[in-house]
């Protein structure tokens, strides 16, 4: 890994999507030469077009004379498709950094992370919540997995992206409070949605009752954020779909079972969002679920 905090210099960017365009925006504005890669061509023409990065002819050419390597990509299976099965760990240099934001199985980060360790490359995680709208207002929680050199090296780096960095502990454990985080919010959300649905049934205004809510012991994120600013206006665009909330919830389940906790309710929540998600179309928006309950 860099010797040295991550300042200044050349940082490559795998996976400008609604959520790594912002966040690599971030890092250009303070300084950084950024070199971002996405597999989609109208995303690399805009790149281009755009003069704000620089685009990466290939991907394999994201970590050429980069100190480090960020990518921000759906989940393990695209991730080990990008850094094995593509050539992007193999062309990447000794004492590297690789900084994966996705949203991906703490377990195969590990192994990953082994991986990469046998090529002289320092891999850790670094996941992120406040989806799409955080990610523009650099208001972003990143919660960071690896050894404190690492994360002591990154840190300035991913501060440029958001100030809220905060170190979980080894590799693996950002993904892994993500997901757990994740399963939180999904539950907060549906029960949430089940009472303020009731409520409107029983006659009373979704909005005096949120107000009330939230100064009071109900609240949570899905009142104070989620229902007023994605609900309440049907605009249902957070930008987190609901089958990449699902599939952190199932990651969340996995560590509840590994560890041998109870998860009665955990399983209950994941079964009603698993029905939702069979019905809607694979890219709706997470907060799609309270529409789903308001129309059973």
């Amino acid at each position: 890994m860099p010797d040295h905090e991550i300042k200044a210099g050349r940082v490559g960017f795998v996976g400008l999507g609604n959520m790594g365009m912002p966040m690599a925006r971030h890092l250009a504005e303070a300084g950084y030469d950024v070199i971002g890669f996405d597999a989609s061509a109208a995303v690399m023409r805009s790149v281009a077009d755009s003069g704000e990065l620089t685009a990466a002819p290939a991907l394999t050419a994201v970590g050429e004379d980069a100190q480090a390597v960020i990518l921000m990509l759906p989940d393990s299976d695209v991730v080990e498709q990008v850094l094995l099965a593509e050539g992007l760990l193999a062309s990447l240099t000794p004492d590297t950094m690789v900084v994966d934001m996705s949203s991906s199985d703490p377990a195969r980060t590990r192994v990953l992370a082994q991986r990469a360790a046998q090529s002289g490359v320092t891999l850790i995680d670094a996941p992120v919540s406040g989806g799409v709208a955080g990610a523009r207002a650099r208001s972003l929680t990143i919660m960071v997995g690896g050894p404190e050199p690492a994360f002591t090296a990154v840190r300035p780096m991913l501060s440029a992206i958001s100030p809220r960095v905060v170190r979980a502990g080894d590799v693996g454990a950002g993904h892994a409070v993500k997901a757990l985080n994740n399963l939180m919010s999904a539950a907060h959300l549906i029960i949430s949605s089940e009472a303020l649905i009731a409520g409107r049934r029983f006659g009373l205004d979704p909005a005096v009752m949120l107000e009330i809510i939230n100064g009071s012991s109900g609240r949570s994120g899905s009142t104070q954020n989620k229902w007023p600013n994605y609900v309440l206006t049907e605009r249902y665009d957070a930008g987190f779909s609901i089958q990449l909330m699902v599939k952190d919830m199932r990651l969340a389940l996995g560590i509840e079972r590994a560890t041998g906790t109870p998860a009665t309710v955990s399983q209950a929540a994941l079964a009603a969002w698993e029905a939702a998600a069979a019905d809607l179309p694979p890219a709706a928006d997470h907060t799609e679920i309270a529409r789903w309950l308001s129309q059973s």
